[in-house]
């Protein structure tokens, strides 16, 4: 059976991340159901579209999930070519997973169509390889923001030694600090915090994990962001980039040099 909904990602603001497939297919899109975070630039590609914006926002009024799936079991049961048009990866904490296997336990079909997610392009653009030999064996991404709101295995996260992306932690910074701090991470392994990443709004800031909530509050962090911790973030120090981005902050902080 051919998909009539398509779950794509469109990246994680930068309209140029977009991938070529993504593009095709909102040129092709009869309806997109888009949400908050998709950069405005992106539906650029289907002007003969209709847009039905179906905000999510954590801490904000939002449309809710049932009602999205209502929408896009009709349209799919109809034959409309119908995106569902995410930002970042679709399946990078998208629901894109449970999407598809909820419209195809009812017998629409549908794809998923990947997008480079905000954890990966926000430090990228610090200069912060997410992998590096002889510095982290592997990427960790995780949430802060649970449906059952449980906490996470902090311990077992600080133990890993991976490096961490976490998304959705803004409202969560405490417990991030208190956890990994209990779980015996080093006090002074460093951490980025890079809100709105890739956009032209994107901004960063090195610290600490025991200054991450004065710091953050200092910065005044707000989402969306992610949080990159681990002995990556000293590379992109050491190279000078993530410092050169910090220099335009009105009183930049280098709490990991500071010296410098």
């Amino acid at each position: 059976m051919n998909p009539t909904v398509w779950l794509v990602g469109a990246g994680p603001g930068d309209p140029e991340l977009l991938t070529l497939k993504a593009a095709r297919i909102l040129s092709q899109a009869e309806i997109v159901m888009v949400d908050d975070l998709v950069n405005p630039e992106i539906l650029e590609h289907c002007p003969q579209a209709c847009i039905i914006r179906v905000g999510k926002r954590g801490g904000c009024r939002s449309t809710p999930q049932a009602f999205i799936n209502r929408l896009m079991l009709r349209y799919g049961r109809q034959g409309k070519r119908l995106v569902r048009l995410k930002g970042g990866d679709p399946c990078i904490f998208g629901r894109a997973g449970e999407e598809a296997l909820w419209l195809r336990e009812r017998g629409v079909e549908s794809e998923i169509v990947n997008g480079i997610t905000a954890g990966l392009a926000g430090a990228t653009q610090c200069g912060i390889p997410l992998t590096l030999r002889g510095v982290s064996r592997g990427v960790t991404l995780v949430t802060a923001h649970t449906q059952d709101d449980s906490e996470l295995n902090w311990r077992g996260l600080a133990q890993g030694g991976t490096t961490l992306v976490v998304y959705m932690g803004v409202a969560r910074l405490q417990q991030i600090q208190e956890g990994l701090l209990s779980g015996d991470m080093p006090s002074d392994t460093p951490i980025a915090m890079i809100e709105q990443a890739s956009t032209p709004q994107q901004r960063q800031h090195a610290c600490r994990l025991d200054d991450l909530c004065e710091q953050a509050a200092a910065f005044k962090l707000q989402s969306p962001a992610v949080l990159v911790i681990g002995e990556v973030v000293s590379a992109a120090l050491a190279s000078g980039q993530l410092n050169q981005m910090l220099s335009a902050d009105p009183e930049p902080t280098n709490l990991l040099n500071p010296a410098t």
